[in-house]
């Protein structure tokens, strides 16, 4: 898990400082899109990922008892 909560957050400051830069720097047109394009489904995905990642209190000892499997 540590490894999933580390990338997630690493795509969510990247995504943010990627979309930052298009809002403070403006740059060409077809940055700016390509950045649209990518960074801001990366954004949401890493909330996403962050939100799955974290147990919830009654879980956290069925997760360490259990793997997780799927559904």
């Amino acid at each position: 898990m540590n490894k999933l909560m580390i990338s997630s957050y690493l795509l969510l400051i990247i995504s943010i400082i990627s979309i930052l830069y298009c809002l403070i720097f403006s740059p060409v047109d077809w940055i700016v899109y390509g950045i649209a394009i990518v960074f801001i489904p990366i954004f949401i995905l890493s909330l996403g990922l962050i939100t799955m990642a974290k147990a919830k209190k009654e879980e956290v000892e069925e997760r360490r008892e259990e793997p997780f499997i799927g559904y």
